[in-house]
């Protein structure tokens, strides 16, 4: 039995490996990607760069406004991510099959936070564009609904691991709907979703970036200006800076959940 067990894994994996290059091989001809080509064209890629793509002493003079787009799209990319975690929680409380009011009023909850975390930030971005232009308001609202949908799947798992013993034992002692919340499925909760929520901060300055080059601010705009009007120098300035910038994010916020882990 264990042996015809290993032996279908075997096939199954297989089977999955030949699919996958069967898609590779069809994607390839269908774009005319030249494969040779690509790969014989990155030492010349790398050589381009090493010769241009650095920051040099002239450029240093455009840091303090480096900086300042720079905090301005942290401060974005948090203030989305919290404000997001505030409307997720709620949606994942009413959503959860631990804490929900009823199952048809917890099944909208999640299908609204499904259709919002399926749609992605670039997608919001362009949507949005519409409503408010280039703005750092689009960006911010971009960042918001992805932040939204991501953070309340997250809060509804992490709710339905950890909570639910301790929802039925209070139950049984004829606690209230909101002295079960506050009593048991935040305290219980909270560690893991601030957990959720730095991860989901250092994502969004990652994503940030990207949405400047669409809503024309932050950061992503600065790089996309320099290096559309050939100032390299400069704009591998930009990249140093938001390079620093994630790994301090990551730096702190690992740091954060060794603590309350």
């Amino acid at each position: 039995m264990q042996a015809d067990y290993f032996k279908k894994k075997r096939l199954s994996s297989l089977s999955f490996f030949v699919v996958l290059a069967i898609i590779t091989v069809m994607a390839i001809i269908i774009t005319e990607y030249n494969v040779v080509k690509g790969f014989t064209s990155l030492p010349q890629a790398v050589q381009w760069a090493l010769g241009n793509f650095y920051p040099t002493v002239e450029s240093l003079e455009k840091l303090p406004d480096i900086m300042d787009k720079l905090i301005e799209t942290l401060l974005v990319s948090v203030a989305a991510t919290t404000i997001g975690a505030l409307f997720a929680l709620i949606f994942a409380v009413l959503g959860s099959n631990t804490t929900r009011v009823n199952a048809f009023f917890g099944s909208i909850c999640r299908g609204v936070a499904t259709v919002f975390r399926n749609i992605d930030v670039a997608a919001w971005a362009m949507i949005l564009l519409f409503s408010f232009g280039q703005s750092s308001l689009t960006g911010y609202f971009a960042l918001f609904f992805g932040s939204f949908g991501f953070l309340t799947r997250a809060f509804v798992e992490t709710i339905d691991e950890v909570s639910s013993g301790s929802v039925e034992a209070l139950r049984a002692t004829g606690a209230g709907y909101f002295s079960i919340i506050s009593q048991s499925v935040i305290p219980a909760s909270i560690p893991q979703m601030i957990s959720w929520i730095l991860f989901m901060i250092e994502t969004n300055v990652r994503s940030a970036t990207l949405i400047g080059l669409l809503t024309g601010s932050g950061i992503g705009f600065t790089f996309n200006l320099y290096y559309k009007s050939l100032n390299y120098d400069i704009a591998a300035l930009v990249v140093i800076s938001i390079m620093a910038a994630i790994l301090c994010i990551e730096a702190i916020s690992n740091y954060v959940r060794r603590v309350i882990l």
